[in-house]
C-alpha cells in the first residue's frame, strides 16, 4: 500500500490558525479536532487501515507557516504488523515550522509486533524563531511476544543546523539492542525533544520535572548527567528518565521502562502545557 498525507497551517490574520491543506489517504487519515487553543488547531491522525505491514510506503508532510500553531494527536497506537513477504515497511514524515510558527506532534506509541520489519523516517527543519515539541514513543511487542525489527532515523535542525539526530534499531536483527547500551532489559522507549526554547526557560515557566533529578545525580544505569537538570532511575518503578540541553537552543527528555505505562508517566508532564514562546 502506498499512501500520502499533507497538512499546512498558516495564520488567518486575526490571531489564529487556518488549515489551507488537510488531506490524507488510508491509513493516514487526517481529521481536525476539539476547539481552537490559544489560536491554534488540533489535528488527529486516523487509521484508516491495519498496518504498517511489509510493504507499505507511507508519508507525511506538515508545514507551519509563520503565526500558525498546529498540534497534531492520533487517535490509537500505530500496529507496525509482519504482512506477506516483502521489503520492510516505510513511514517518513517531513515538517517544517516557519519563524513564529508552533507545531506539537504527540502521537500515540508506535507497538512493533513480533516479526514486522518497519522503518521510520523523521525529517523536521525549524526556521529560528519556531518552536517545537516532537515525541516519539516505542513499544517492543505486544503483550507476552518480542519485538519485531524497527528503525527509527530521526533528523531535527534548527535555524539551518542540526539540533538533534538519533538513529534506534531493535529487534532480532538488532545486535545487542536489549543490553546495557540501548534498552536493556526495557521494553518500551519515549523521546521528547524541543526547539526554540531552552531548558532553563522551560523549567522557569514552571514545568513538571518532578520524575528528574537534579545536577550531578547519578542514573539507574550508573551514567552520570552531563546536563543541567541530570538523569536518574525514575521514581516511576521500571522507568529511567534523562533530561539534557541541547545546542539550538532546545532540549532533549528520553525514558526507557518496562512498559509503555512507566515511559508516559515520566515524559507526559512534559507535554502537558504548550511549548513558551521561542527565545
Amino acid at each position: 500500500m502506498k499512501a500520502e498525507a499533507r497538512v499546512v497551517a498558516e495564520t488567518d490574520g486575526i490571531g489564529g490558525t487556518r488549515l489551507v491543506v488537510l488531506r490524507g489517504q488510508s491509513p493516514l487519515l487526517l481529521r481536525r479536532t476539539g476547539p481552537r487553543r490559544s489560536g491554534g488547531v488540533t489535528v488527529h491522525v486516523v487509521g484508516g487501515a491495519a498496518g504498517p505491514l511489509r510493504g507499505d510506503e507511507l508519508r507525511l508532510d506538515i508545514e507551519v507557516g509563520p503565526g500558525a500553531s498546529l498540534e497534531l494527536l492520533s487517535v490509537a497506537a500505530q500496529l507496525a504488523l509482519p504482512g506477506r513477504p516483502a521489503p520492510a515497511s516505510r513511514l517518513t514524515i517531513t515538517a517544517t515550522v516557519a519563524a513564529g510558527g508552533t507545531l506539537r506532534w504527540l502521537p500515540e506509541p508506535l507497538i512493533a509486533a513480533s516479526g514486522c520489519d518497519h522503518i521510520a523516517i523523521t525529517r523536521v527543519a525549524v526556521e529560528a524563531g519556531g518552536s517545537l515539541l516532537w515525541r516519539d514513543d516505542l513499544v517492543g511487542g505486544r503483550h507476552g511476544e518480542g519485538s519485531g525489527d524497527f528503525v527509527a532515523d530521526t533528523l531535527i535542525s534548527y535555524a539551518g543546523k542540526a539540533l538533534y539526530r538519533h538513529e534506534l534499531a531493535v529487534g532480532p536483527r538488532a545486535s545487542g539492542w536489549d543490553g546495557p547500551a540501548v534498552l536493556g532489559e526495557g521494553r518500551a522507549t519515549g523521546t521528547v525533544v524541543a526547539a526554540g526554547t531552552d531548558l532553563a526557560a522551560f523549567t522557569a515557566a514552571g514545568r513538571d520535572l518532578a520524575t528528574f533529578a537534579t545536577t550531578g545525580t547519578t542514573g539507574g544505569s550508573g551514567s552520570r548527567a552531563g546536563s543541567s537538570i541530570g538523569a536518574r532511575g525514575s521514581r516511576v518503578t521500571g522507568a529511567h528518565a534523562a533530561i539534557m540541553p541541547l545546542a539550538g537552543p532546545g532540549w532533549l527528555a528520553t525514558a526507557v521502562g518496562a512498559d509503555i505505562r512507566t515511559v508516559r508517566a515520566a515524559l507526559d508532564p512534559l507535554c502537558l502545557h504548550p511549548a513558551p514562546l521561542p527565545v
